[in-house]
């Protein structure tokens, strides 16, 4: 039976598939013992009784229920909340949750393109996928959404609410959202569902960084990163002073592409991440291969709290090798391993078999991947300074020795004042309200998007650590 691994962060499952063994099944003995020895399983008793007792509950629900139900439904309802009690990961997926699921790691499906969980009963935004109706509308990680269509989350399960949340494209949903707490004030966004084509990986020239954006893992990343990786050696060349990896609000997806995309950036055959499971013997390690592709070049990691499973592998893997700088906030924390097991009727058991460890050996299980370099997201705002006086000002400041004296220097009368720009942003500075792009602030208002201050920062490191570089080969 096929088995795939999987580090996403949230999942639609909705109805459960019974397997084609009973979980209490035991081997029969080669040779049964005498009746006088045979001693009772006591395992066996206690399991037996608690499936007559879920047979006496199932029968009185079937009878006397206000509504009927089918008994399809029931068991299936059942499954599923013994798998999703276990923890938050685990439950079960029918048929076309199943294909939904593969088609999603393929990086194509239906809905508004936001990552959920349920946390207190209500649903919480992991993170919004770029380029999607929720990420357009403004929506952001840790929003709270209390109401989808008028209707209180807190009467769906988080399967419920996924679905609700999908349809045909071209529909409308209305969502209720909480920013930062429940006592926030509610506003609501109205989304359109489209169809959702995960673009996993884009780049873009920063001057002479590459900036490089990781939505998602799924089977299009490494081939997406590649590409990234050849354009920017193409078109920048040597000038080349670094790359910018943008982790945040990536919330994971395949253990496979987390592991190939660290090795991306690490030296062949170092371990990238290992995983621990209930049974020693199925404890794994994964390492790297091919190569460091970014030739050694200065890596600078972008993460905050919506960065989940995948990415914090490659973030704690390349933290751990101090192969890169990780800058932003902390992560999300989620240190499982989720292995998709197919059953009988085309559907799946998604359950959690293990927990990964870093290079290093730790686990960031509820802890989450510290960054190297704290930087909280911030409004940058230009302050405009009335003019002022330097040296070359003043009357009579001596020359510069390195500069021809210009005539027209000679004889100044009174210090030379330069007017502040009447535009604001004549000196080009990036500021919020340069990016014209909308989105919904905690009012519900469209409101301009802020100037992102975490990735200028890192951007900044980058150029600084190549100066540096630079400063010190010319020694």
């Amino acid at each position: 039976m096929s088995k795939k691994l999987l580090l996403a962060t949230a999942l639609v499952s909705v109805i459960a598939v019974l397997g084609t063994a009973p979980i209490w099944a035991k081997s029969a003995p080669s040779a049964p013992a005498p009746a006088t020895q045979a001693a009772p399983d006591k395992d066996a008793t206690d399991t037996f009784k608690q499936l007559s007792l879920f047979s006496d509950v199932l029968e009185r629900v079937r009878a006397d229920y206000v509504d009927p139900v089918t008994d399809e439904k029931l068991i299936e309802t059942a499954l599923n909340g013994m798998l999703s009690s276990l923890d938050p990961h685990s439950g079960y997926l029918n048929k076309k949750s199943f294909q939904d699921m593969q088609t999603q790691t393929k990086g194509e499906f239906g809905g508004l393109g936001i990552e959920v969980t349920m946390e207190n009963n209500i649903v919480k935004v992991i993170s919004p996928i770029d380029d999607t109706p929720a990420a357009k509308a403004g929506i952001q990680a840790g929003d709270l959404i209390t109401h989808i269509d008028t209707k209180p989350v807190t009467e769906l399960t988080l399967a419920e609410a996924v679905d609700k949340m999908r349809g045909t494209p071209g529909t409308k949903i209305t969502l209720t959202i909480r920013r930062g707490s429940l006592n926030s004030q509610p506003f609501d966004v109205t989304l359109t569902r489209a169809v959702i084509h995960v673009q996993s990986v884009r780049w873009e020239q920063k001057g002479h960084i590459a900036y490089i954006r990781l939505t998602a893992f799924n089977e299009q990343t490494q081939p997406g990163l590649d590409k990234a990786l050849t354009e920017a050696d193409q078109k920048i060349g040597n000038q080349l002073e670094g790359y910018v990896l943008d982790l945040r609000n990536n919330p994971g997806g395949l253990l496979e592409q987390a592991i190939s995309v660290s090795g991306s950036f690490l030296e062949a055959g170092k371990e990238v991440v290992s995983t621990r499971s209930r049974h020693k013997e199925e404890d794994q390690s994964f390492k790297a291969k091919g190569g460091d592709k970014a030739h050694g070049k200065p890596i600078a990691v972008l993460i905050n709290g919506g960065s989940a499973s995948a990415s914090e592998i490659v973030a704690g893997a390349l933290q751990d090798y101090k192969r890169a700088i990780l800058v932003g906030t902390k992560s999300f924390g989620k240190g499982s391993v989720q292995t998709i097991i197919p059953v009988a009727g085309g559907g799946a058991m998604r359950l959690t078999t293990a927990r990964y460890f870093t290079p290093s050996g730790r686990s960031i299980q509820a802890l989450g991947i510290e960054p190297d370099i704290i930087v909280q997201p911030a409004k940058l705002e230009k302050i405009v300074t009335g003019p002022g006086l330097h040296e070359a000002d003043l009357r009579g400041a001596l020359q510069n020795p390195d500069k021809k004296e210009d005539a027209k220097d000679k004889d100044k009368a009174a210090p030379a004042v330069t007017p502040a720009p009447a535009d604001p942003d004549a000196d080009g500075l990036d500021v919020p309200g340069d990016n014209k792009d909308k989105t919904v602030g905690k009012d519900g208002k469209k409101e301009d998007a802020p100037f992102d201050y975490q990735l200028a920062r890192a951007l900044d490191l980058i150029h600084g650590v190549h100066l540096f570089e630079v400063k010190s080969e010319a020694k």
